[in-house]
């Protein structure tokens, strides 16, 4: 029984099958050899360029370490100068007297809303009914 499907020779086998089969197969020898020859190149192209890529990242990594170093020296300069930029702008501020309005308004807001919380509770309060209770409050024995 033949089968059908044909199982395709990678160029490695068809160059071994060409070699093994020298009477009969030149062509098998020829298109061994192309196809080897062919992926190679195909290789070598790849490799060069993977090579290019990599020297371009390298490139671009390089540059991108001097600019992170010299945003890094700045920022160390910004901060070596803020304690002093501190000082001259509170030396340049007036003193004044904000804070302790802002304390003393919410302390009386404090005092205001206990004050109104303990009226309001003790008119909550309900006042007892004067009505006899609907339930018979001592138990008979």
């Amino acid at each position: 029984m033949t089968s059908s499907t044909e199982t395709r020779l990678t160029s490695g086998q068809r160059l071994t099958r060409g070699l093994a089969h020298t009477a009969a197969g030149p062509v098998d020898i020829t298109r061994g050899a192309l196809g080897l020859g062919a992926n190679a190149l195909a290789s070598a192209v790849s490799n060069a360029r993977q090579r290019y890529r990599d020297s371009q990242l390298r490139k671009e990594l390089a540059e991108a370490q001097a600019t992170l170093s010299r945003e890094l020296s700045t920022a160390g300069e910004v901060l070596a100068e803020l304690p002093e930029n501190f000082r001259e702008a509170r030396a340049n501020q007036p003193k004044s007297k904000r804070p302790w309005i802002i304390a003393g308004a919410v302390a009386g807001a404090l005092v205001l809303g206990g004050a109104a919380f303990a009226f309001v509770r003790r008119n909550t309060t309900p006042e007892p009914s004067p009505l006899p209770p609907s339930v018979q409050v001592d138990p008979k024995p």
